[in-house]
C-alpha cells in the first residue's frame, strides 16, 4: 500500500465529507493505493456517524473512535499503530491542510529518501496576535532547544516513512515534537516543505493560547527526556553528589573551627552557615534518591493504557 492518511478529529462533522472527497480525488488521479484512518477523539457531534457512512461508500476508509477526548497525541498514536502504508501522512480534519500537497510529500519520502517531511505554513490565515506571534516564538524556542531546524513544528501536515511512526512513542501532548522524537530515535533525514494554509471553513478552532504555554512546558520535558530520559542518575545523582559534598565540607569546616580553632566562639547552631550546610546535604540526598528511584522506575515500568477505544472500522 502506498499511503496511509491519518486524520485525528474532534467535532468536524461538516468538513469530513468534503475532505474525504478531496482526498479520494487526489488518490485516484495519481493511482495511489491508500487507506484513510479517521481517529475520532471523543466527538460529541455526528462525526462518527459520518465516518461510518463514508466507510460504507469507500472500503478504504477506516476509523477508530475513542470513548472520550484523550488528545491529539493519543489519536496519532492509535493511527500510527494501524497504518499500513509505505508513507504515512498526517493532516487535520478542518480543511486547513490541502490534500493536493500529498503527492509531492509522498515523492519526497520515496524518491528523495527522506525519513520525515514537515509542512511549513509560511502564509497563515490565523489571528496574528493569538496564533502567529506566539507560534513564531514557540518555533524559535523549539529550534534552539532541540537542534531540529524546522520553521513550523505545529503544522499538522507531515509525511513519514512507515518505519518512523512504528519506532516513536507519541504520548502526552508530544505531537508537536514528533520531528524531535524521530531525531532522537535515529531518523536524521528530516526535511521541510512549504504548504498551503487555508482559512477554516467550518466550526471553530479546538486550540487556544494555552496550547503554546503547554507547548513550552512540553519542550522542557522533551529536552530533559532526550538528554537524561534513559539515565536520570547522570543528572540527579551528579547534582545531588555535588550539593552533598559542598554541604558536608562546610559542616566539617564549622566543626573543626569550633573544636580546635575558635573553641570559645558562639554555638555552631547560631551560625547561618550551619543551616546552609544542613540544607545542602538534605537537598543533595534527595536529588541523589530521585535519580536512584528514576533508574528503578525505568527498569520496572510497564506500558500503561493511554486511551480506550469504543469502536473501530476495519
Amino acid at each position: 500500500m502506498n499511503l496511509s492518511i491519518v486524520i485525528p478529529l474532534l467535532n468536524e462533522e461538516e468538513s469530513l465529507p468534503e475532505l474525504h472527497n478531496w482526498i479520494v480525488k487526489v488518490m485516484t488521479s495519481h493511482n495511489f493505493s491508500y487507506e484513510i484512518l479517521f481517529i475520532d477523539d471523543g466527538s460529541t457531534d455526528a462525526s462518527w456517524h459520518t465516518i461510518e457512512q463514508l466507510s460504507q461508500d469507500n472500503t478504504n476508509v477506516k476509523g477508530i473512535r475513542f470513548l472520550k477526548n484523550y488528545g491529539k497525541s493519543q489519536a496519532l498514536h492509535a493511527g500510527f499503530a494501524k497504518a499500513k502504508g509505505d508513507v504515512v501522512i498526517t493532516m487535520d480534519a478542518d480543511l486547513q491542510d490541502s490534500p493536493d500537497e500529498i503527492p509531492e510529500l509522498y515523492n519526497l519520502i520515496i524518491t528523495d529518501n527522506f525519513d520525515l517531511i514537515s509542512g511549513w505554513k509560511k502564509k497563515r490565515f490565523d489571528s496574528v496576535v493569538f496564533k502567529n506571534i506566539p507560534s513564531k516564538l514557540f518555533n524559535w524556542a523549539a529550534r534552539k532547544t532541540s537542534g531540529v531546524k524546522l520553521n513550523d513544528f505545529n503544522c499538522g501536515l507531515k509525511a513519514y516513512r512507515n518505519e518512523v511512526v512504528k519506532n516513536i512513542e507519541v504520548s502526552g501532548e508530544m505531537h508537536r515534537y514528533i520531528p524531535v522524537l524521530a531525531k532522537n530515535a535515529g531518523f536524521s533525514k528530516i526535511g521541510e516543505k512549504v504548504v498551503i494554509h487555508q482559512a477554516r471553513k467550518y466550526g471553530n478552532s479546538k486550540f487556544g493560547i494555552n496550547r503554546f504555554i503547554n507547548g513550552f512546558l512540553d519542550l522542557i520535558t522533551i529536552w530533559f527526556l532526550s538528554k537524561f530520559g534513559k539515565r536520570p542518575m547522570h543528572l540527579f545523582g551528579l547534582l545531588g553528589s555535588i550539593m552533598f559534598i559542598i554541604g558536608f565540607c562546610l559542616a566539617l569546616y564549622l566543626g573543626v573551627d569550633k573544636l580546635f580553632i575558635h573553641t570559645k566562639s558562639r554555638l555552631i547552631t547560631s551560625r547561618p552557615q550551619f543551616y546552609i550546610a544542613l540544607a545542602s546535604m538534605i537537598l543533595g540526598t534527595q536529588l541523589f534518591l530521585a535519580g536512584f528511584l528514576g533508574e528503578i522506575i525505568l527498569r520496572t515500568k510497564n506500558n500503561e493504557e493511554r486511551y480506550k477505544i469504543s469502536k473501530t472500522i476495519e
